[in-house]
């Protein structure tokens, strides 16, 4: 009885292993014709990974094709942290064919950074032009002003090439739009006049190109083109025009600002007229009681009254006939 347990054991695991046999058997028999061979077991052991045997034992013969030894241990890693086998095998048969150096482990590298690395490859061979700025983030010129205060509006084609070296950590084409897009700024800014610029655009692209702006980017500028150029607004001008408004209205505030101190002042002066009127009155009001207290004590006669009297309505008269207010009597 135990015996025939063991035999049966012993048939189910062979026939598993004829399963895995016949399962992986296609992928072994054209690995091996086509002179990429993986052996067995390492099919079985991709499959117990959960790995894609298919698409390992593909690149390999992609690339044994292309005459490019890479072993399936690297192949299986990359596919294990989620990097794309078939774009990185397509990338080293590319860059094999375009005699560029592309490593296995660079290409790796590359595409588990998150950069396509085929196309990477693509535009090391065939440069591409990038628009600046970009159109996509609604801005279709980069404007300056020159010297002379006049705006120019400027597009530009930047032809570029993928620098293979400088992909890892190397800056994108965000950096290069800006750099560019400065540059531009830069040249016309110290231009002196925007119609030198419109004689000669080329003296911006030289200017630009003379700086270097692909440094530390994973890009190589090839050229920069100005693709159109035009004159905008007078700026100069309309900066002009609203600092004299500007300076129009702060003088106007200051005038306004004195106006209403000296109305200020005036009505303080009349106030202090009315308050030195108010006192005269008060001193006149004393008179008559000194006149009557000098008649008490005897200082003044009734006689000395009537000729004070007489003096004043002279007086008065004198001052109608002269044009001049009389003055009230006490």
């Amino acid at each position: 009885m135990g015996m025939f347990v063991v035999l049966i054991l012993a048939g189910l695991i062979v026939l598993g292993f004829l399963l895995l046999f016949f399962r992986f058997f296609g992928l072994w028999f054209r690995a091996l014709l086509s002179g990429a061979s993986v052996g067995m077991g390492k099919l079985i052991g991709m499959w117990l990974r959960h790995v894609n045997p298919g698409v390992i034992v593909d690149s390999r013969i992609m690339l044994s094709k292309a005459g490019i030894e890479v072993e399936s241990d690297m192949l299986e890693t990359h596919f294990l942290a989620r990097g794309d086998v078939m774009k990185v095998s397509r990338a080293l048969v590319a860059a094999n064919k375009a005699n560029i150096p592309l490593p296995f482990r660079r290409a790796a590298a590359i595409d588990l950074a998150g950069r396509d690395v085929l196309e990477a490859v693509r535009t090391s061979v065939n440069p591409k032009v990038i628009d600046c700025p970009d159109s996509s983030k609604g801005k279709t010129t980069i404007d300056a002003v020159a010297k002379d205060g006049i705006q120019l509006q400027v597009k530009a084609r930047v032809t570029v090439r993928a620098n293979i070296e400088r992909l890892v950590g190397g800056a994108t084409e965000e950096t290069i739009i800006a750099r560019v897009g400065e540059g531009i700024v830069t040249t016309i800014g110290s231009s002196e006049s925007y119609k030198a610029v419109l004689e000669n655009p080329d003296t911006i692209s030289k200017r630009v190109l003379a700086k270097g702006l692909d440094a530390g980017t994973a890009f190589e500028i090839l050229s920069i083109d100005i693709a159109d150029i035009d004159v905008g607004a007078n700026v100069g001008a309309k900066l002009q025009a609203d600092q004299a408004e500007a300076d129009k209205r702060r003088f106007q505030a200051e005038a306004e600002k004195r106006r209403a101190a000296a109305q200020a002042q005036e009505q303080e002066m009349l106030a202090r007229v009315q308050e030195n009127r108010a006192k005269v009155v008060l001193a006149e009001a004393e008179i008559p009681r000194a006149i009557a207290e000098a008649f008490r004590n005897g200082h003044l006669g009734i006689m000395d009254y009537y000729r004070l009297k007489n003096i004043q309505a002279d007086t008065d008269m004198r001052s109608s006939i002269g044009g001049s207010v009389p003055r009230d009597a006490p």
